[in-house]
This record gives C-alpha cells, structure tokens and sequence, in this order.
C-alpha cells in the first residue's frame, strides 16, 4: 500500500487539526442556537411574542448564547489543562503504571527490547513506556504533544498474549502515529468532545434535579409548572448535548479511521512483516481488546490499536475499520491463512499458537530474554550506519526504516555489555553518563580535572563507582554509539523534575565550557540536552511561517555551521554556505557566512525554524545534507550534527545508510 512521505503526512495531520477544529466551531454554533430555541419556546409565552430571530438578538437570546458557548468552552479547556501534562497524563488518567526501565519481568523486557531498536532504527526518541495492568484485552495506544515526549501504553493482555512479532508489528503502528503527527490530534479530541459532552451533561443534572424537587416539594399547580419546565429544559439540553456528542464522535471516527489504515501500512514498511500485525489484530478479532477497567475508554476508543469501547451504533461510530478489512488491506488472503491456522492448532493451544509466525530459534531467543531483532532474518555483522556514503537527499530517509537500519539497531543493542546498558535505565546512570560522554576522550588526569569542577548535590555529583562502569565501555564501543546511547538515557533524564534538568544542563555546561572551545559534538549534545529537558520540551510548535523570507537570519546561522562542518580538505566554506543558501533568499540581499555560532544563536535558530511549515523543512534537512556530503562522506561528528538539526525540527531521522 502506497503513501505519502513524512512530511506529506504532517501536513495532512495538521490540516485534519485545522478541519477538527472548524467543525467543532459549527458544531458550538449549531448547539448555540437550538439551545437558544430551547429558551425561546420556554419563554416565549411568558415573556415575549418575538420572532425567534428576534428573540435571539435581545437581551434573553444574548445572554443564553454567551453562557452555552462559555460552557463548552469551560469544559474543553477544563479537559484541555487536565490533559497538558502530556502522554504521562493521559496514561495516568487511564490507570496505567510505568514499566521500569530496569525490569526483570520477561514480558516487560521483551516490549522494550523491540520500542528500543525500532527507536534506534527510526530515529524517534525512545518512549516512556507503560502498562494497563489489569486489561486482559490485547490493546496499546501512543499519547504526547511531541515526539520527544511520547508514550507508550500497552495492556497486560497484548504483554502476555502476543508473539513477538505481532508485538512488534503493533510498536511499528504506534511509531507511526508518532510520526504520522496523530498523537497531538488525538489529545485534543479528547478536549474537544469533552466540551460538547458538558451540555448533555448540564441538561442530565436539570433532569434528576426536577425529579428529585418533585418528590419533596410542594404539589402546588405552580410548583408543578416549574419543575415540568425545568425537567423539559433538562430533557432538551441532554438531547442536544448528546447529539452534539454522536455527531462530534461520527467526525472524529471518519479521521480516525483513514489514519488507522495508513498506521498499518507503515507498521508493515517498519517491520517487513506483514503477519506481525495481522496476527495481532486476528487475535484481537478473536479476544476483543476492549478496556474495562477505565472509565475513560470511550475517550481512548481513537487513540487506541484497536477499538477500546462498546459503540452503540458501531457500523457508524467505529473509530477503527473492521478487523478483517484491516487485516485484508495488509495482504489480500492473509485473513483466510490466519483462520485455516486456527483451526488446524491444537484447542488448548489455539489462541496462544494462532498466528505465530516466529521460527523455533526466535522463539528461543525469546523464551531467554534476549535482544532477537527485526523480523527479517539476515545474517547480521558488527555494523556502523556510516561506513558508506548516505544518499544526497537527505529528506527521504526522514520517517522511515531501512533494513541496514533495522540491523544497525539490532546489532548495536547487542554489542552493549548489559551493566553499562542497565546502567542507563537509572536516574543517577543517565546523568552520570551524560559527564561520561563528555570527557570519555581524555586523558584519565584530565578526566579528574574536569570532573572536579563539577560541584552540585549528590545525586549530581560525579560518582567514580558509575563513571568507572561507563568511561571504558563509551572507549571500546566508539563514537558512533554516543547518541544512540544518550536515547536510551533519556527515559530516566525525562523523570528528573524541573529544578533538576536545569541542574544537569549547569553540570554540563561547566565540563563543556572547561577548555575554553566549543567542538561540533559538544554543541550537537548540549542543544540535544536543552531540546528534550527544557520546560516546553512538551508544548506543541505551532506553525508561524510559512516562507523562508521570514527565517532568513536562521537559515543564515544554520548552513554557517553546516558549511563550516563540511569544508575540509581544501573545500571552500564560503562556496558550501553560498550552494547552501540558494534558493531560500531572494536575491536581494546575500546573508554573510558567520565566522562563529554560539550554543544559543544554533539553539534560538533551531527553535525558529521548526515552526516552519512542514512542507518547508525538507529543503534544509537536504541543503544541511549537501554541506556535509561535499567530499563524498560523513564522518561521525558531522552525523550527529545533521542528525541533532532532523530532531529540533521533530524529523526522526534513522542512522544515514546507503
């Protein structure tokens, strides 16, 4: 199944945020009004002999009008602020406990095992990831504002009822709502219905309200009146609130729908392994996976792999196309081999066996816990993604996984000694790690002295015990490994509260500041640090421009830094910057290349360009791509680079292979 490119998918993605929110507009208009009729019929009598569009433009109409849209708004910015703190809150909200990075449960270890090489191959930072402890239905969802922040939720049925590939063909759906821009469109769904749902709710409360005064009020021929009104005003609002609900849930399935097929289709591009995820939604065929235990399945019913609630009116409200479409969309024929399968296994067995495609020796790798890689199976060598030149356009590898690095991850993944690679998982590993990525290349005399600079609390601290595990191995694994393993750190760094992320960037900042020069790679780390730890590192980037005439200035300091990253070897700087810059300005006025680029002019450039539109990111992924590429290769340093400038602009990036 063909479909567009990463940065085709953001765009649509944010025109599906555009056209949500025009018609959640009509929808408060809609409301608006028949609520206003509501108040019309019940006054009209009374008060008034107006026409309704009269009525309307009084005090009365003026004055219903306000309160109704002030009360949607109140219950979806309500719904918005509980929901700001991001994926961690939506799976908080949902009763979902945090997997432990260094947990010993085999299942648990398998799930991040496969969300750690499909983040190492695609370039997305590694999720936090969580666990719904009491859902016996197979089921997982993604939840966050931005990449960076992003995190898993799997149910404990989907941990211990599917094989590792099918779990690995649902991690590949997941990452894909990643990149496919849906997580942020998803969270603001949920706010959006909670508004519309709060009319309902006022008339529900109206209605109990004038059952219950009928019960211990007088029996007066006014009383009665009064509650016959205030029960039928109740009646009218619940109706209306309700039917904004149904016909808001019917837009939101339509969206939800489409983005779940095109999930699929790029679950299969990601794993190779069409009957990973065929397998794994044939089982949820089978078993449902619905969440029982949350009273908030409804709300989570499109965000989830499959669907997480009982619709009434299913055929219209599903957010998720039937299982057996799906399953045929991913290969015409694979329903019928699935079902032959079942039936042809053992009873006792059926479900457990049903769809298992993995092969007896991954079956073991399995069984012990260890890291068994990809589903395609290929002999795999110690490899670098760097040891051959990448393709000049740069853009295309963005939202992607290739083979070389699907095996990449794998095989790096493996080469990790598992006490250093546990050590990451650790709050007080992570940060020791990140001091130990920044004088790991020194002398052991030098080492002392830069670490003796460092003066801060304990848990800041250097720690000889630590750094002693982490400095030889960062030695003898090479400088390819310094990012992929800060990505594994970062789970642990995203626990440190406020107060302590800034303290860590002190730290940092005092080893990287000791010498007195500033190298690509310390560059490339701090504003790595800043992006993802920084106290809007969660906030949503809206979209501010829409031309480069705007960001001329940070295009500018962008491509001085690329171009002086890429001249070597008698290649001119100045040529790279002028080749650079073509096509981004008009002409007029030629940008100078800058003999120097500050940590915070690289990070204030950065923060600028990514609310570009993201149809205009590619070109400078590719122009940042040619600087580098001038003599034919890449070298580590300049890797990280380009790779650091993909991230800030929430471009996932997989390793540069040929």
């Amino acid at each position: 199944m063909a479909h567009p490119g990463f940065f085709q998918r953001q765009a649509s993605a944010r025109r599906n945020t555009g056209l949500l929110v025009a018609l959640f507009l009509a929808a408060v208009v809609i409301i608006t009004l028949l609520v206003c009729l509501v108040g019309y019929l019940v006054t009209r009598s009374e008060y008034t002999g107006l026409a309704f569009a009269d009525w309307l433009l009084s005090r009365h109409g003026l004055y219903t009008a306000i309160a109704v849209v002030a009360l949607i708004g109140i219950g979806s910015l309500i719904r918005w602020a509980d929901l700001s703190g991001g994926g961690e809150r939506v799976a908080k909200m949902v009763g979902a406990r945090a997997i432990d990075p260094a947990t010993r449960d085999t299942d648990e270890r398998r799930l991040r095992n496969i969300v750690e090489e499909m983040s190492i191959a695609s370039g997305i930072s590694v999720p936090d990831l969580y666990v719904m402890d009491h859902e016996t239905g197979i089921n997982a969802f993604v939840a966050g504002y931005t990449p960076g922040e992003a995190v898993m939720v799997v149910t404990h049925g989907a941990l211990t009822q599917l094989t590792r590939d099918e779990l690995q063909g649902v991690v590949g759906h997941e990452f894909s709502h990643v990149l496919n821009g849906d997580m942020r469109l998803n969270v603001r769904l949920i706010a959006i219905l909670a508004g519309i749902l709060m009319i309902g709710q006022i008339g529900a409360f109206l209605l109990r309200a004038s059952f219950h005064r009928s019960h211990v009020s007088s029996h007066s021929s006014r009383d009665r009146r009064g509650q016959a009104v205030f029960g039928l005003v109740g009646l009218a609002l619940l109706v209306i609130g309700y039917v904004g609900v149904f016909f808001g849930r019917l837009i939101q399935s339509a969206v939800s729908r489409q983005r779940e097929m095109l999930a699929d289709a790029s679950s299969v591009q990601f794993t190779r392994n069409p009957e990973g995820i065929a397998g794994a939604l044939f089982k949820i065929g089978l078993k449902g996976g619905y969440l029982d235990t949350t009273s908030h399945a409804s709300d989570m019913n499109h965000m989830c792999f499959g669907e997480s609630a009982r619709m009434k009116f299913a055929a219209l409200l599903a957010s998720h196309p039937p299982v057996q479409e799906r399953i045929e969309a991913i290969q015409p024929g694979m329903f019928a081999r699935l079902r032959s399968r079942l039936r042809d296994s053992e009873p006792g067995s059926a479900l457990r066996s049903m769809g298992s495609l993995q092969t007896s020796e991954t079956s073991a790798d399995t069984a012990h816990g260890a890291v068994s890689g990809f589903s395609a199976a290929s002999p795999r060598a110690s490899t670098s993604p760097l040891n051959t030149r990448p393709s000049a356009d740069i853009s295309t590898t963005v939202g992607t996984v290739n083979k070389r690095s699907e095996d990449y991850a794998v095989d790096l993944l493996n080469r990790l000694p598992s006490t250093f690679r546990n050590l990451l998982y650790t709050r007080a590993g992570a940060i020791q790690l990140c001091y130990a990525l920044l004088i790991y290349q020194l002398p052991e005399s030098s080492q002392q002295k830069r670490l003796a600079l460092v003066t801060a609390n304990a848990l800041f601290a250097p720690n000889a015990d630590l750094l002693n595990k982490l400095l030889p191995a960062l030695t003898s694994l090479g400088e390819t490994v310094r990012f992929p393993a800060l990505e594994l750190a970062m789970p642990a760094l995203r626990k440190l509260d406020p107060d302590e992320r800034n303290q860590l960037m002190s730290c940092t900042e005092v080893l990287i500041r000791a010498d007195n020069r500033l190298s690509l790679y310390e560059l490339a780390m701090h504003t790595f640090l800043r992006r993802h730890l920084a106290g809007d590192s969660a906030r949503p980037v809206p979209v501010r421009h829409r031309s480069y005439r705007t960001v001329t200035d940070e295009l500018q300091v962008l491509f001085s830094l690329m171009a002086r990253a890429g001249a070597r070897q008698g290649i001119d700087s100045q040529g790279l910057f002028t080749e650079a810059m073509a096509g981004f300005t008009d002409g007029r006025k030629e940008p100078e290349l800058l003999e120097t680029v500050s940590i915070k002019h690289l990070r204030d450039a950065l923060l600028v360009l990514n609310t570009l539109s993201p149809l205009l990111k590619p070109a400078i992924l590719d122009a940042c791509g040619h600087c580098v590429l001038a003599d034919g290769e890449i070298k580590t340093t300049e890797y990280e680079l380009i790779r650091l400038v993909a991230d800030q602009l929430d471009c996932p990036m997989p390793p540069l292979a040929a």
